[in-house]
């Protein structure tokens, strides 16, 4: 029996499941968002608003609702996981017929004074919804047509609705986390086979389609493509983007340009400095040293997350873990390839960097998530 064992036995249970947590992912959390707070009072050249300040009391927010969502035991968000996944697809269709629209998407929903996105909402509860589906089938009927079909329809019905905004990037991510849990639940190899070859044959249908009445994309995603095959075709248009996030990455250098002295940013030549290519005005400034750093700690957090997922013995709770690991991972593999050119650009933030409120808090939720995994995780008996 160890010394925080033997003490946490004779504390109220409240206390002990503090104790309990991860802390040491909780002070990386902290620290990936003070790298937010700095460039955000940057690219407002030195000001705490608009972005900072409302970024720092967001994070405050979100680590109570981690420590909050942590402190619930595991099997109850079990027991809520269809709930969840119902309310969020209901939000989903909210969206298509009361939705706002911003920046050419009807992504959002005006809830009183909280403008909500209810496609990040979704990210968290689909994978809860698999993990407690893959919970409740039988793990030798797992690879069975029917069941692997329930688990499709769970994981597509929410990627159906966020394409339809248009939201190409997050529904990609959807699907990716989705299929990370089923890949997880030990679903055969043969379909993540057959996914790929329809993969393969969609992406030759995209480019069949353009120009056509069945065209698949809009006319700005399919622009996007072309910005990312060859970024020089149009230079002031679609390829303006990752031009300016190009010359940004290269001018940063070693060690950067100095704190706020990025001109990318500082003569707004850098679009959408403040949320999702925030990466580049930190590489700019802090140079392949700042921005390695960064990456560095994403890395560290992932560990955290995978020896969570390993220590698991609850299969919902394990499921849940990857769920939560691949939507971090996909989040910053994302956003930091499509600002290097690596892939097209789509709406995907930089966690717990970009500025931002409904991705902050659902991020942070997830998080909570794999706490209560972590905190009511069998011990050893003492």
């Amino acid at each position: 029996m160890s010394y925080l064992e033997y003490n946490t036995q004779r504390m109220p249970k409240g206390v002990a499941k503090v104790l309990y947590m991860n802390w040491p992912l909780v002070v990386l959390l902290i620290a990936v968002a003070c790298y937010g707070f700095v460039m955000l009072y940057s690219v407002a050249a030195g000001n705490a608003r608009p972005w900072m300040e409302p970024q720092m009391q967001r994070f405050g927010v979100g680590l109570l609702v981690m420590f909050t969502v942590a402190m619930v035991p595991i099997w109850f968000w079990r027991s809520v996981s269809g709930l969840a996944y119902g309310l969020t697809t209901i939000l989903l269709l909210g969206v298509e017929f009361f939705g706002s629209v911003g920046m050419g998407a009807q992504r959002w929903l005006e809830i009183g004074p909280l403008r909500l996105q209810p496609s990040e909402l979704a990210k968290i509860t689909t994978v809860m919804a698999l993990a407690a589906y893959f919970d409740w089938v039988d793990i030798k009927k797992i690879s069975r047509p029917v069941f692997v079909l329930g688990a499709a329809v769970i994981a597509l019905l929410p990627v159906f609705l966020v394409v339809r905004q248009p939201d190409l990037g997050t529904a990609l991510l959807i699907a990716a986390a989705g299929g990370a849990v089923i890949f997880a639940a030990g679903v055969h190899w043969g379909y993540f086979a057959g996914v790929i070859g329809s993969f393969m044959g969609l992406v030759v249908a995209v480019f069949t389609s353009r120009g056509t009445e069945w065209q698949l994309l809009e006319d700005y995603q399919y622009r996007r493509i072309d910005a990312f095959l060859d970024p020089t075709l149009d230079p002031l248009g679609a390829g303006y983007h990752i031009n300016q996030a190009m010359i940004a990455l290269g001018s940063g250098g070693w060690s950067g340009r100095g704190f706020m002295e990025g001109t990318q940013s500082r003569l707004n030549f850098l679009p959408e400095k403040q949320t999702d290519f925030i990466f580049t005005t930190l590489a700019e400034e802090f140079g392949f040293i700042g921005a390695g750093s960064l990456l560095v700690l994403y890395v560290i957090i992932l560990g955290f997350c995978l020896v969570t997922v390993l220590r698991t013995s609850n299969r919902f709770a394990a499921l849940l873990a990857v769920g939560v690991t691949a939507n971090f991972f996909l989040y910053f593999a994302v956003n930091t390839a499509m600002v290097m050119g690596l892939a097209p650009v789509v709406g995907v933030p930089l966690p717990l960097v970009s500025y931002g409120g409904s991705a902050m808090l659902v991020l942070m939720g997830g998080f909570g998530l794999l706490q209560s995994a972590h905190v009511h995780r069998p011990r050893l008996p003492t």
